[in-house]
């Protein structure tokens, strides 16, 4: 049976501060692409350099579960979240384990931690299911399931629709937008970064 377990909206305010409190910049940057772009926690882990384009503010994700590959663009919020850490980043990953100098596997201590600092029980595929579940009651159905890479099988309208990450970019912006205003870190139309180094 398919898990119904979300981030709840009255919660964000409790799971973001225990995310940004997070003294591994690295995990808490990665909770954050998850939440903010609902991809597959580890197509969001195996996540290269070479996959994100700072200029065009896009994701190239080749390896998916469903073997499309999807250009994601990014919010004005993760885009300034993936230059930060380009900024210090040294390795291929964007996030690269500190222990292994490879991607990062299952982060359950820090998971632990922001359960046990927020209240808030969740896993990693809540993240994606909060993604999907806020955003359909923000754009269209078609939107969506581009942005997370589903197929419309025996959609004949959808099979006409081009991909283009420059036209899921106004839907993108609008679903983190939302995000930051439940989590408390909006404020008079302007983007207030919930981390002074983002």
């Amino acid at each position: 049976e398919r898990r119904q377990t979300v981030v709840k909206g009255t919660d964000f305010p409790a799971w973001f501060k225990a995310v940004n409190d997070l003294s591994n910049e690295t995990l808490r940057d990665y909770f954050l692409l998850l939440l903010f772009t609902g991809m597959p926690r580890q197509e969001a882990a195996r996540l290269r350099w070479d996959q994100v384009d700072l200029k065009a503010k896009t994701l190239r994700i080749t390896d998916t579960k469903n073997k499309e590959p999807l250009t994601l663009p990014v919010s004005d919020y993760l885009f300034k979240l993936l230059q930060a850490r380009k900024g210090k980043s040294q390795g291929e990953f964007v996030f690269t384990s500190e222990k292994t100098g490879r991607y990062i596997i299952e982060p359950k201590n820090q998971i632990e931690r922001v359960i046990k600092e927020s209240g808030i029980s969740f896993t990693l595929h809540d993240l994606r299911r909060t993604f999907i579940s806020l955003a359909s009651s923000l754009i269209t159905a078609y939107e969506l399931k581009q942005l997370v890479n589903h197929k419309a099988s025996g959609d004949v309208t959808a099979g006409y629709i081009v991909p283009d990450p420059e036209r899921l970019r106004v839907p993108m912006q609008k679903i983190a937008d939302h995000l930051l205003r439940l989590a408390g870190a909006k404020e008079t139309g302007k983007i207030v970064p919930i981390k002074a180094s983002l």
